[in-house]
Order: C-alpha cells, then structure tokens, then sequence
C-alpha cells in the first residue's frame, strides 16, 4: 500500500470514529406525552424517546400492540404516570416485554406520581363508583408546580441509569428549572383574574390545575369516573347549577365533547376545551406551550362569561 493510499484511509477511520455518537442514545419508553416532552427537556441529544400515547387517546384505556411491546422490549429506561393511570394495559405491556430491567421495583421503572403530593385519594376504595384511583388523581400534569417536582425526581433517575453522562444531564436540569421557574410566575401573574372562578368538569381531571389557580369545582358531568353522562342526569347537574353557577365547563382534548357542548347550550356557559397534555392542540407543542394555551383558553372563557 503507498504512503499516499495509507494515509486516505486513516483519515477515513479517523473522520468515521468522529462522525459516530461516543455514546448512544438512551432508549426511553414514555407513557404519555408530557413525560416523553420532559424526558426530551432533560435529555436532548441524550435520550431517544418514544411515547406510547398521544394527547387524543385516552391514557386510561390504550392496547399492548404489538408494535408498543416491541419498544418496551428495547427500552432502557421507562417513564410512566403511575398511581393506577396505566394499570388496564401497563401491566400486561410489561409481561409481554420480557424487560426485566424496566420491571417494577428497578432503577429504571419511573413512576412520575411517586413524585408529588397526591390529591383526592379515596377513604375506602369502593369500585362501583367507577374508574376510581386507590391512589388518588393521578392527573397531575395539569399543575406545572408538579412538573418542577417530577423533573427533579426524573434528572436525578437520568444521571443514575447513564452515569456516564450524569454532569450533562445535572445541567440541563438545572437549565430546564430556571426556564421553568420564570414561566410559572408569569402564569401565576397571568392567572391572578381566574382565583375563586366557579367551573363544572366533564371527567374529574382537573383537580391539580384548580388547585393551583384557585378554582372551584361546582360540577362534574360525568355521574361516576368514566362514566358517560345521560341526559337525565345532565339535566340534574344543570338543576344543580342554579343554585352555584359555574363560569365554564372543561373536558380534555381527547374526550368526547358531547355532554359539555349539551350544558353550554342548556346553561349559557363557555365549553372549554383544554389541551390537557403536550400535543392536545397546535399551540401546545411542549411543556411550556401546554401552559401558555391552557391559560389563554381559560382567561378567554372567563372573560366571555362575565
């Protein structure tokens, strides 16, 4: 071989073993979308996320295609609700992975809920009053306050399942909650007129988001947890609403909007369609647009009300 051809192919290794990543990318399997949108926060380049849900599905009720097994099956780190979100399909998704390692009980089975403070946990657990969560609403992604939580708990999960990259993710932790503590002032400003705002909810979904702004609750459409409401019992919830009326009534994107849409026009009050999650409408592409849209859509409805 001349010096000439020697020297074109170590320059071709050496621009090869430039090109390919020292690191590859960490293989993350998202429950639903605000957790892979916070993975890919603390993650970057870091982190290859798949996200087993969209914003239109309901979170409650999603099949182990074969497809989703298959990315179970390959991930190196999962990142799911938990408090009983998931239990009709998590479950069964992961028997059928045969990943032992993101099994419950291991470093790399993350459970956003064991996060935060949980609300509306039941006494006595009583299953013929619907889809009712032992552990409480796990709908926690509705106050961004249990964002900030869920972030710590999931970039200190991050730095010890890829040690090796544990200072680059320590900064984009610490990155992502200055940007995150700056946007939530401004919503806390933003949000002052909406404290003490009287609303009904189509499915008990919001309890984190009005405790967080101040809202009160006055109504739900739905008569048990994931219940379809009738029309009979629709109408007991407007008779109800004479005595408190509600400024507003809110469903999530993904839910049928139907029974919401029937007390707008019976009681005169702003149906709400809130994006509930990342991708729940064109504004709310990530974490921070999730925020944005769900204020603007609220303040609009409160003002149209008075």
């Amino acid at each position: 071989m001349t010096t000439l051809r020697m020297f074109a192919v170590s320059l071709f290794a050496t621009t090869l073993c430039m090109a390919a990543p020292a690191h590859a990318a960490l293989r993350v399997l998202a429950c639903e979308p605000e957790w892979g949108a916070l993975v890919q926060e603390l993650g970057g380049p870091l982190v290859e996320v798949s996200v087993a849900t969209t914003a239109l599905q309901d979170p409650h009720q999603i099949q182990a295609r074969p497809s989703l097994i298959a990315r179970a099956r390959n991930a190196d780190l999962l990142v799911c609700t938990g408090a009983e979100l998931e239990v009709g399909w998590l479950p069964v998704l992961l028997q059928q992975s045969g990943n032992a390692k993101v099994q419950a009980g291991q470093p790399a089975h993350f459970m956003a809920a064991d996060a935060v403070p949980r609300i509306e946990v039941p006494a006595q657990l009583d299953r013929s009053q619907g889809d009712v969560h032992a552990a409480g609403n796990p709908h926690i992604q509705t106050d961004p306050r249990n964002i900030a939580r869920v972030a710590a708990a999931l970039g200190a999960r991050l730095q010890q399942i890829d040690a090796a990259n544990a200072a680059a993710y320590r900064t984009r932790l610490q990155d992502f909650q200055q940007r995150w503590q700056q946007a939530l002032a401004r919503w806390s400003t933003q949000a002052a007129p909406l404290k003490g705002v009287a609303v009904a909810s189509q499915h008990k979904a919001f309890g984190y988001l009005y405790d967080w702004l101040g809202m009160v609750e006055v109504a739900v459409l739905e008569p048990k947890p994931g219940v379809e409401p009738s029309v009979a019992h629709l109408q007991s919830v407007l008779a109800s609403l004479k005595a408190r009326p509600a400024r507003m009534v809110l469903y999530a994107a993904y839910q049928d909007a139907r029974p919401s849409d029937w007390l707008q026009r019976n009681a005169g009050v702003p149906a709400v369609k809130l994006p509930f999650t990342v991708g729940g409408s064109e504004r709310a592409k990530d974490l921070f647009g999730l925020f944005d849209d769900t204020l603007e859509r609220l303040l609009a409805a409160n003002s149209s009300a008075k």
